[in-house]
């Protein structure tokens, strides 16, 4: 396996467009339209979403990169010490090198100030954005494809990576000992096939048993897949830093506790739900259309009664009731 197209899509002059920034550029643009038709059916206004957006870009993206260079980054010349030695580096994201946990982290603190000023419902726009991330995150590997990052250790098997020497990581750049012919784990299929299935069942789930799911509870059951497969992807990295003499790191800390304390909340919330609470239906044009109708047909009636009842009360205002109609020779029409 190898990427069939260079880095970079268009060279004009110093200005440089790369496929890396333009996966990136999808996986938003996807992620966000997700989030927002999620909410839409939820009876809640769309265009929050990508208004939410302009708040929570810039943070994710500082975000992902600092974890990636203080936290992820393997300590020594080639890790982090590349990046003190020369800080511009820091700044040049296009190369490469983000972590989704910065981004969550960053990005979710700015997209809980949005909700909060807007005064939105948190839940039913947190369990939007958890939809959203998956898809949009298994679209985002393909950039690490095109630039050959996120692979693990050499492997025979027939899906193997082939390096480039100028993207390989300590051990791997001895080409003495890992020549041309190594092939290598590619963790960004792996992490790319778990997002889109996680994304398919959550979407299937969040459609199959609406009437059960209370809100919350996709941005938990997102919780709870991700780190999974992250956490057991994490132990065949070798770009990483990890607790001296262990083979955990900060990922695995974090996804650890993700999972546990979102699979605690889940249980608990659904075994001492009420049986009497009945989750908020989707909202459909249909419904409202229908809605609308029944309530004019209601009020149509009502104001009929109204008229007979009035009639009446004018009749009694006369003084005239059936009994002396008939006495006075007025019939009854």
């Amino acid at each position: 396996m190898y990427p069939p197209v260079n880095p970079i899509l268009i060279q004009l002059g110093p200005i440089s467009i790369h496929w890396y920034g333009l996966t990136m550029t999808a996986a938003i643009f996807v992620g966000t339209l997700v989030a927002s038709r999620y909410v839409e059916r939820k009876g809640q206004d769309s265009n929050s979403i990508w208004e939410m957006l302009l708040w929570v870009l810039i943070p994710a993206l500082v975000g992902a990169r600092l974890y990636f260079v203080f936290i992820q980054s393997p300590r020594g010349p080639n890790g982090i010490g590349q990046y003190l030695a020369n800080p511009i580096e820091i700044l040049q994201i296009w190369r490469g090198g983000i972590h989704i946990y910065g981004a969550i982290i960053l990005g979710g603190i700015a997209a809980l100030l949005f909700i909060r000023i807007r005064k939105l419902p948190a839940l039913i726009y947190l369990d939007g954005i958890a939809l959203g991330l998956l898809i949009g995150q298994a679209i985002g590997r393909i950039g690490n494809f095109i630039n050959q990052e996120l692979y693990g250790p050499p492997t025979t098997l027939p899906w193997g990576l082939r390096i480039d020497s100028a993207h390989r990581v300590p051990p791997y750049d001895n080409l003495t000992a890992y020549p041309d012919s190594v092939r290598f784990q590619p963790l960004f299929l792996y992490e790319l096939t778990w997002d889109a299935l996680g994304f398919v069942v959550l979407y299937f789930i969040s459609r199959r048993f609406k009437d059960r799911l209370r809100s919350g509870d996709l941005l938990l059951l997102y919780l709870i897949w991700f780190p999974i497969g992250r956490f057991f992807i994490e132990f065949m990295r070798s770009d990483s830093w990890f607790f001296p003499g262990t083979p955990f790191d900060l990922v695995h800390l974090l996804s650890a506790i993700a999972v546990l304390s979102s699979a605690t909340i889940l249980i608990l919330r659904h075994r001492h739900q009420p049986a009497s609470e009945v989750p908020q239906p989707e909202v459909s044009v249909e419904t409202e259309d229908a809605d609308a109708a029944i309530n004019e047909d209601a009020s149509t009636r009502n104001n009929g009664i109204a008229v007979n009842n009035s009639d009446a009360h004018a009749e009694n205002e006369i003084g005239i009731d059936s009994s002396e109609a008939g006495t006075l020779g007025i019939e009854k029409g």
